[in-house]
């Protein structure tokens, strides 16, 4: 069984539930009236389909199987937080009651031992929520691996450990297809790359905080999906997306305030109102982008980026001048105003695309 066998199945799965209510709704209307051999003929081959699809591919075949299958998803990620949480204190509660040698084989072998568990699972598991949960455990013991080595050997702090975590999570989120973990792996590499452009610049690496510029080539993670096929990998793409979006949208929020941060060589007002104008020109491109694109995820965070500039500039314009109750109703109208707006772009395109 592929994994894009799988999805392909739980696809299938969902338009043939489409196609039984779309099939009872024209049935109540009097548009189309099949025979009854020919609805139980479908109806037959349907069963079947769902019967080998639920048998041989682990999918879930109806609304309660769904459900159900949420259900198990959202216990399997507290479940994996929480116990590596609890690997977390454990670790460090006992830590000082082993000598040097007992530690690094503790480090060794929980890593080891967890990364093995994973795949060992990822074999035997077909729903593979117990494989996603043995992954979380596996990236946890080697963060916690380097982390106390570090330590126990007393080596310097540096930003290139960043990198064999986002490695080791890259490699686990498409081995068990964890998105969580593909996030942690990007949010790893971005800190990564921040801190040895702070590096190069003359900047100590664990100031990379001070430089928020040094976090914008990430984003072109917006366009890694365009070249990496990831259709075997729902979600994957989508996170690639946010993930590059914020690390282009959320220095020039940061850069909007905080002229000091930037490296033009401007008056702090005039970088302040430079980044404020290239907000709002990026969020606009990105919700174009995402509607031509149809990226959703894109549309959305451009949406709330546009939000919250307009927001805090509306809070420096009048918060001092209005009464409290008039700035807020002065929110609402132009909240309303907003909705309007889009609501009629909604229409316009919707009558484009007729």
């Amino acid at each position: 069984m592929s994994d894009l066998e799988r999805e392909q199945a739980q696809q299938r799965a969902a338009r043939i539930a489409a196609f039984a209510e779309e099939l009872a709704e024209l049935r109540r209307e009097q548009v189309l009236q099949l025979s009854e051999v020919q609805e139980q003929a479908v109806a037959a081959h349907h069963r079947q389909l769902l019967t080998h699809y639920r048998q041989t591919l682990d999918i879930d075949a109806d609304v309660r199987a769904r459900q159900l299958s949420l259900g198990m998803r959202l216990a399997s990620l507290f479940g994996a937080l929480a116990l590596a949480a609890g690997l977390f204190f454990l670790f460090y509660q006992f830590w000082g009651l082993f000598d040097a040698a007992a530690q690094v084989a503790i480090l060794l072998g929980s890593s080891l031992g967890s990364l093995a568990l994973c795949f060992w699972l990822q074999r035997r598991d077909a729903s593979g929520y117990y494989a996603k949960l043995a992954a979380v455990l596996a990236f946890v013991c080697f963060v916690l691996n380097l982390t106390l080595l570090g330590q126990i050997f007393n080596i310097t702090p540096s930003p290139n450990v960043l990198l064999p975590w986002a490695a080791l999570a890259l490699l686990l989120a498409y081995s068990v297809r964890q998105r969580l973990l593909l996030v942690a792996a990007l949010l790893c590499l971005g800190l990564f790359v921040a801190a040895r452009l702070s590096d190069w610049a003359g900047w100590h690496w664990w100031a990379l905080g001070q430089r928020p510029e040094h976090f914008m080539p990430l984003a072109l993670l917006l366009l890694l999906p365009q070249w990496l096929d990831q259709r075997r990998y729902p979600g994957f793409a989508a996170c690639y997306r946010a993930l590059g979006l914020l690390y282009l949208l959320g220095p020039v929020l940061l850069l909007s305030y905080w002229g000091e941060a930037s490296y033009l060589d401007w008056p702090v007002r005039g970088v302040e109102a430079f980044y404020q104008v290239l907000g709002f020109v990026l969020a606009g491109l990105a919700v174009w982008l995402g509607i031509r694109r149809g990226w959703g995820e894109v549309v959305n965070g451009g949406l709330v980026f546009a939000l919250l500039m307009l927001f805090a500039k509306l809070f420096d314009w009048w918060w001092q001048l209005l009464p409290r109750y008039l700035f807020f109703l002065l929110l609402g109208l132009i909240a309303l105003l907003l909705l309007v707006l889009l609501q009629r772009w909604r229409r316009s395109a919707q009558d484009g695309a007729a």
